[in-house]
């Protein structure tokens, strides 16, 4: 943030103090709010009010320094519900909040008459859309608990501090609709000016004597909904879309109404040429036709920013946009969204829920779908998903219309196609899952392309493996202790041959070190869990001492891959804080714990001995070095594999005098890996801000999230550190090498990694070759190909019977996937707002101890107070968390900390996610709880 832009925090403060509430804003800030400042905040709410504690909040934000804390705080607002706040923040015009003082003011001459005459929990659905979810919580819990003035008396509160410019419409609406007769204090007049007033007088009642206060609040007309707008695209203003010929060019078919595959280079603006496709579409309609556009982005952060993207083009041109993706969807009601805008962006899951559940009743309601990083649409994604549904629409001659579909891409690919007809092939199938009839590629402008997008020289370095890993050596040794200890315990329990080690996962020639290994151990790992006995106390016993090993080597291996692409020391660190963090509850992990602290010493003595240094490190040092020298500008995004991978070189180019100067900055996903989860979205918008603006920040080391899509910096250096993919991923990550000159640079120590991206390269020529040869066909040939695919797709499809999974109504056990003690019943959970799990009933609390949660906040509808773990004493196995819900405060539990056994039979499950539960569970109902 600059020192401007807090001034202007500053300056515009009152606005801030006067609207924000801070604690429903800390929740999303706690990345950069210590708990202490939090504590501190919320203290000064409950003591002062929440004015006093909206000023300690300014205060504090106007101390930050840290890196991205502004972005962080917009997004904040937005997650809040504080829109009106957010866009008046970043766009510095406080007009509109401005415009809400008058309407203030006069409510606050009416309080009384409000209390005495409304009710709040009749009015509250009704302008509901006006407050933030908390508060209009906050309403009914006073109305419930105090009584009808007390409601109203918080209404009014509320509505003082609202920053949604249509509230005082809103309202009066709502008064009319419910027949107040306080509505007529409130009255609604458009003037002919189209201006915002409000007026006030004294009417002095005839017979009664009392004085009134009459209400004339003028607003202005509204925009006009998008099928009454027929502004012609030649008549847009001078700061609409001013496209590049090739973008035009990219855009044609697709402005003629055909649906349409656009591939273009990274980078080249094909977002751009969505932008004017869906200006067309909605200016270009003489047939005065209801429009409305649905853009599908399959990544949150990608979402993000395309979302951004379309209000600031839209919403000055008087359209509405708005967008749902996960973060978001319990507090969206996706219908209403649709409904009430013009523009819709959604990443795919939710729109595929929501056709599933009939919260939208069919694609028909969109007349244009477009399809972001296209070449995803294949078996079971959801954007494939979404077009079965269109596809099963278009062959089963329905009367609906369908929307026009447009698909944004890098790169179609080969799929496993070994040849130029299999690539053709390829090609006509992605085209037929999307009814596109034609791809549009760059053919007539391609020296205007070439000026924007650069294609980056492709550079090989091939380094020689360390000679002798004394590191993989040591672990090694304690890896194959690891696996007598298991074998050894099959033998002991007297277990059948198909428990023997090598028999358990079709993985054979396991190598320690490998991705292969893990994919065997994960195998492992779960069927260990599984194991049963006659005696369950044994089983138990086993079954423990199981996944102690399996977890074990898993972090081992882990280990290995650490210190073949990093430092040594990195790879210590790493077992370090995993066996710092395990807890020794019995004698088996004591003795784990022993045998690797005996090993310390001898593996920090080889971490700093300079003969075991990474020779892939010393290239990697000397590629940057010399490209840093040539151009002291360079921007580098240097792709990994982990995210444990990108910590550990974050670390040693920070730690290596050489290369401190570069100050890398982190990108990875968000999704959760092995109890950790990733980056937050605030987290990694932040961090692309400042590898935007930053002249400090050289280098973002990014994992797989940066592939497609996301806007990133342009960067002039590619670094591939032992990361290769297909040819899409291939394109995709070239592409992020946008500057004039660019380099891209594939750095491994593996043969077979370097001959992979040399037979991507083979792939993307075939690529192209196919797809010119199919741009030369008839259009009404490539057509009659796709529709023969579809039909055949859809007789396979009409030919699978797929049977309805039944849901059982036997009651199960749910058991402690680490120890197989005995949690709770199947019949003692209750689901809440359909998507989480709460278990009932007194003797549950006796199987679990509770913690103080780490990160306690708010997501949804729940509280997060503490964690629950298994009571067990030797096993503290982490089961999901204690949580606030309404009035009451519940156990909320994660399946994949259990296994599910089933009463009659003894058959135990493993289940990573509950949707793939095949049980019936009961809604949360809070008069159950009550009783």
């Amino acid at each position: 943030m600059t020192a401007e832009e807090k001034r202007n925090l500053e300056f515009f403060g009152n606005h801030i103090k006067n609207i924000l509430d801070p604690t429903y804003v800390l929740d999303y800030m706690t990345d950069w709010f210590s708990q202490e400042n939090i504590q501190t905040i919320q203290a000064m709410k409950t003591n002062k009010g929440v004015t006093a504690a909206a000023t300690l909040f300014l205060e504090c934000l106007l101390k930050f320094e840290e890196t991205g804390w502004f972005r962080g705080f917009l997004d904040a607002l937005h997650g809040a519900g504080y829109t009106g706040l957010a866009e008046a923040i970043q766009s510095w015009n406080f007009q509109k909040i401005e415009k809400l003082e008058k309407p203030k003011l006069l409510l606050k001459f009416l309080h009384k008459e409000f209390k005495d005459n409304i009710h709040a929990d009749i009015i509250l659905p009704r302008i509901s859309e006006c407050l933030i979810n908390q508060q209009c919580e906050e309403i009914r819990q006073v109305q419930n608990n105090l009584g009808n003035i007390a409601g109203a008396d918080k209404l009014v509160e509320h509505l003082l501090r609202s920053d949604k410019e249509n509230w005082p419409k809103v309202l009066k609406l709502a008064l009319e609709a419910e027949e107040y007769e306080f509505s007529k204090l409130w009255t609604l007049e458009e003037d002919t000016n189209g201006t915002k007033n409000a007026e006030m007088y004294d009417s002095q009642g005839e017979e009664s004597g009392v004085s009134t206060m009459q209400i004339c609040y003028k607003e202005e007309l509204e925009q006009q909904n998008l099928s009454e707008n027929s502004c012609p695209l030649s008549e847009i203003p001078e700061k609409s879309l001013k496209p590049k010929s090739y973008q035009l060019e990219l855009a044609s078919p697709a402005l003629e109404g055909k649906n349409t595959i656009i591939c273009a280079p990274t980078g080249c603006g094909k977002t751009f040429a969505a932008l004017l496709i869906c200006e067309n579409h909605l200016t270009n309609n003489p047939a005065r036709q209801k429009r409305k556009i649905v853009f599908l982005a399959p990544q949150v952060p990608l979402y993000e920013q395309q979302t951004s993207v379309f209000k600031n083009h839209f919403e000055r041109l008087g359209y509405k946009v708005a967008g749902i993706c996960g973060e978001i969807a319990e507090d969206a009601p996706v219908e209403c969204v649709v409904d009430n805008n013009d523009i819709i962006v959604l990443t795919p899951q939710i729109l595929v829920n929501s056709i599933n559940s009939g919260t939208i009743r069919s694609l028909s309601v969109f007349t244009l779908m477009i399809f972001d990083e296209c070449h995803n649409t294949s078996k079971k994604h959801p954007y494939n998903v979404l077009m079965i549904n269109y596809l099963d629409q278009k062959l089963g001659r329905s009367a609906n219309p369908l929307p026009q579909v447009i698909g944004l891409t890098a790169s179609i690919g080969v799929g496993d196609a070994k040849d130029k007809s299999g690539a053709i092939e390829h090609i006509c199938q992605l085209c037929a899952c999307l009814d596109a009839s034609v791809i549009s590629t760059v053919k007539k402008n391609v020296s205007d392309l070439e000026q924007v997008v650069y294609k980056p020289e492709k550079l090989f370095r091939k380094v020689e493996s360390q000679p002798v890993n004394r590191f993989k050596f040591v672990i090694s040794k304690l890896m194959e202790e690891a696996e007598n200890l298991i074998e050894k315990t099959f033998k002991e329990c007297g277990l059948t041959p198909e428990y023997q080690l090598e028999n358990l996962s079709k993985i054979q020639n396991r190598v320690f070190g490998t991705q292969k290994y893990e994919q065997w151990i994960i195998d492992v790992h779960k069927k260990c869990m599984l194991l049963q006995m006659e005696d369950k106390n044994k089983e138990r016993r086993i079954c423990k001492e199981l996944f102690l090993y399996t977890s074990n080597l898993r972090k081992y291996n882990d280990a290995i891959i650490i210190s073949e692409d990093a430092r040594i020391q990195d790879a210590v660190r790493y077992l370090k804080e995993f066996f710092r963090e395990a807890e020794s509850f019995d004698e088996t992990e004591q003795y784990l714990i022993h045998r690797f602290k005996e090993k310390i010493q001898e593996l920090e003595d080889i971490s700093t001995d300079p003969s075991n240094e990474n020779l892939k490190l010393n290239e990697l040092t000397f590629i940057l070095e010399e490209q840093y020298h040539e151009n002291p500008e360079t921007q580098t995004i240097f792709f990994v594999k982990t995210r444990a991978l990108a910590d550990a070189l974050k670390k040693w180019m920070e730690e290596n005098p050489k290369l401190s100067y570069l100050k890398p900055v982190v990108l990875t996903g968000r999704g959760k890996r092995n109890q950790n989860t990733g980056m937050t979205l605030p987290s990694q918008k932040g961090v692309l801000d400042t590898f935007r603006t930053s002249g400090e920040n050289k280098i973002l080391i990014a994992t797989s999230v940066a592939d497609e899509g996301i806007d990133i910096a342009q960067c002039n250096l590619v670094i591939l550190y032992e990361y290769v993919g297909n040819v899409i991923k291939m394109i995709q990550t070239r592409g992020r090498g946008r500057a004039r000159g660019s380099k891209c640079f594939l750095l491994s120590s593996k043969e077979e990694v370097i001959e992979k991206e040399q037979i991507n390269i083979y792939k993307e020529k075939m690529m192209n070759d196919a797809i010119e040869e199919i741009q030369t066909w008839n259009e009404e040939v490539l057509i009659r190909k796709i529709h023969d695919l579809q039909l055949q797709e859809k007789a396979i499809r009409d030919n699978i019977i797929v049977a309805k999974p039944q849901l059982e109504e036997n009651n199960k056990r749910l058991l402690c996937r680490k120890c197989k003690v005995f949690a709770c019943h199947t019949a003692d959970i209750r689901m809440v707002e359909d998507t989480h799990h709460v278990v009932i009933g007194d003797a549950f609390k006796e199987s679990f101890v509770t913690e103080p949660h780490p990160k306690p906040k708010c997501f949804g509808v729940l509280e997060k107070t503490g964690k629950i773990f298994c009571a067990e004493r030797s096993c503290h196995h982490d089961w999901g968390i204690f949580a606030r819900y309404k009035t009451f405060v519940v156990p909320i539990i994660k399946i994949d900390s259990f296994v599910v056994e089933d009463v009659a039979t003894g058959l135990q499950t493993l289940y990573s996610q509950w949707k793939q539960c095949n049980f019936k569970m009961i809604s949360f109902d809070a008069r159950e709880m009550s009783n």
